[in-house]
């Protein structure tokens, strides 16, 4: 049985939630998100979490780049069944009690980010500095109607972006590909993204300096 982090909806969003990339500087986002998860958020069983749209299930996602290219993922199998096939440029994925025995409430966030990179992919050692962004919203889908992505950003050098490598070979195949090239595709009718990811590349944010903050309230 697997519990999972979730925040009321209305805690997150007290008027009509946000559509899309809701850009966030760090102090915003401390106060407009990080916050109101630690007070309001619990943890729950997962299948009640996904049946249950007046929950959001908190979803660090986290954009690996490198000078002109990010790192883009196509999800083969495990996971959410429900986004395989699809291709990603988001490494993360949900918040669960190990994250909080970690670092208790406050450091929870940070906690299951690091556990998600960790899982997903393997780094070159050395310390690396997340850059958090904003949040992703979409309640058009499924999947999105009960999930919220809490953006950061991870750049690289080249020489780290070498030493990447897929951890989950089995259900993961991944690469760097140009950032200009990304966009193109997202921008299709038929984009071959996940909804987050499209959202993601579409708003500009891993191209510009960090864009004023959006409020959620």
């Amino acid at each position: 049985m697997e519990f999972v982090w979730v925040v009321p909806r209305a805690a997150l969003f007290s008027k009509a939630a946000v559509h899309g990339f809701a850009p966030l500087q760090p102090a915003d986002f401390e106060k407009q998100f990080s916050k109101v998860s630690r007070s309001e958020g619990f943890f729950v069983e997962r299948r009640m979490a996904e049946i249950t749209p007046a929950w959001k299930q908190p979803i660090p996602y986290v954009a690996v780049t490198c000078e002109d290219t990010v790192f883009t993922m196509t999800r083969l199998t495990g996971g959410e069944a429900r986004l395989h096939g699809k291709r990603s440029i988001g490494v993360g994925g949900h918040i669960n009690p190990c994250d909080q025995e970690a670092s208790g409430v406050d450091g929870l966030l940070a906690a299951a980010c690091t556990r998600e990179i960790d899982e997903e992919i393997i780094l070159p050692a050395g310390p690396q500095q997340l850059e958090p962004l904003g949040l992703l919203n979409d309640d058009t889908t499924e999947v999105g109607a009960v999930h919220v992505g809490v953006v950061y950003r991870l750049v690289l050098t080249p020489a780290q972006a070498d030493q990447l490598r897929i951890r989950e070979t089995e259900s993961l195949a991944g690469e760097f590909l140009p950032y200009s090239e990304l966009v193109s595709l997202a921008e299709q009718d038929d984009s071959p993204f996940e909804s987050w990811s499209t959202l993601l590349l579409r708003s500009g944010a891993l191209a510009s300096a960090s864009a004023p903050s959006m409020s959620l309230a």
